[in-house]
């Protein structure tokens, strides 16, 4: 039998064990394990596989989704130009809409506000494609190929999903990248979300991220800095003032962007997390293949290390291109000043337009009996043709309206949406 002075000395080394315990790591410690991959692989991935990172554990879709779904707001990290990224966002959404049906919103990095009566009339069905494409002027602003994002917007109207515009106005990113935010006007002051400009780690992805960004060589880091944090801290307003509205006060969100903006948490879901303590999960991507024709874009980019993980979820999957071969007009042109067509400036030499006749000065009236009256008109009328397809392109030229053909032949991608 212990005596008592036995069981008081035995009380307090576990009372010392137990506030051991607790206490956080001194500095200088030896670190186990990397915090952003503490279960490493054994084997390399494999497309499709996916890991929980917290555990090391691999799933399946349905598991994952199972797991995600718990969550009142989901957020998808993209590659932008990887169609594999999209059908994950799609099969996201689909899970969470099969779980709480009409009660499911989807927030997008890709609208600004501004946007917001545009995306209410495309589910609400009042807008087809192109005249959604020309209400939202997306080629103007946003420049990705629609293709990426149009099974889940058909799928958000096709389910009467609302879709929120996540983004901040271009005039004001510009503003806040080209001065203090001190000198901004009363009037753009007003528009700032709540910015917090201290996170250690947003700032060293973002000046990793601009030093891969030799272009920008004029701009000042700390602008760059801004841009990051008016992007991540207005899309974290948007997705909780929605969240709190009475529309969205009962719907789970999935969020949309770009990884960047997502991954180790420290972009948008903590800002959101700030303004509304609630639950979320995070999924990403990670390209193990290359399958398709165009060249990636790359950065020279070395990016830090972190103290967390990037995801909860981690999908492998391939870097693939679109799957239609992109067929190009070959011109470039203005639109007409007594708005009667588009002035060509520019043929691309052997391209369509070049081999059909058009000339530099020809006016673009119609391709195909669909009058041409402005820019959208004609990106949106050559992305409906296919490799081998033949066309009626309608011009004036010296006074003279004439005809001519032009055979599509498949092209180089194109750049911002010029045909």
């Amino acid at each position: 039998m212990l005596s008592i002075a036995r069981l008081a000395q035995c009380a307090a080394v576990l009372s010392l064990l137990t506030m051991t315990a607790c206490t956080t790591p001194q500095a200088g410690r030896r670190l186990i394990g990397n915090p952003e991959n503490p279960y490493p692989r054994q084997k390399a991935p494999e497309i499709g596989d996916i890991t929980h990172l917290p555990t090391g554990t691999l799933v399946t879709p349905k598991q994952m989704f199972d797991v995600v779904t718990d969550a009142r707001v989901v957020y998808v990290g993209e590659t932008h130009d990887n169609p594999a990224a999209h059908r994950l966002e799609l099969d996201t959404l689909k899970a969470l809409e099969q779980r709480y049906p009409g009660k499911v919103a989807v927030g997008m990095e890709m609208f600004v506000k501004s946007q917001q009566p545009v995306l209410d009339r495309w589910v609400a069905g009042e807008l087809d494609e192109k005249a959604f494409l020309k209400a939202s002027r997306w080629y103007d602003n946003w420049k990705m190929d629609f293709a990426y994002y149009r099974d889940l917007l058909l799928y958000a109207k096709e389910k009467r999903i609302p879709v929120i515009a996540l983004n901040a106005e271009k005039d004001l990113v510009q503003a806040v990248g080209s001065k203090p935010l001190e000198e901004l006007t009363p009037e753009q002051k007003a528009q700032l979300p709540e910015m917090d400009l201290t996170d250690p780690y947003q700032r060293a992805q973002t000046e990793s991220i601009f030093s891969g960004h030799n272009s920008h060589g004029k701009i000042a880091v700390d602008g760059f800095i801004q841009v990051q944090t008016l992007w991540d801290e207005t899309m974290a307003e948007s997705a909780v003032r929605y969240l709190t509205s009475p529309e969205g006060k009962e719907r789970h969100l999935l969020v949309v962007a770009g990884g960047n903006h997502i991954s180790h948490g420290f972009g948008i879901p903590r800002r959101v997390f700030r303004r509304l303590p609630t639950s979320y999960a995070t999924i990403g991507g990670l390209e193990v293949a290359v399958q398709r024709a165009e060249k990636p874009e790359t950065m020279d980019v070395e990016v830090p290390n972190f103290p967390n993980l990037s995801f909860d979820f981690l999908v492998y999957y391939a870097y693939e291109g679109l799957p239609k071969p992109a067929v190009l007009l070959g011109v470039m042109f203005e639109p007409d000043v007594k708005g009667r067509g588009l002035v060509v400036n520019t043929v691309v030499p052997n391209s369509n337009a070049a081999r059909a006749g058009v000339q530099n000065g020809d006016l673009l009236l119609a391709l195909d009996n669909e009058p041409l009256k402005d820019s959208l008109d004609l990106i949106y009328g050559v992305k409906q043709k296919h490799e081998g397809d033949k066309s009626t392109l309608k011009l004036e030229r010296n006074g003279e309206v004439m005809n001519l053909e032009v055979v599509f032949k498949a092209g180089e991608a194109p750049k911002h949406g010029k045909p």
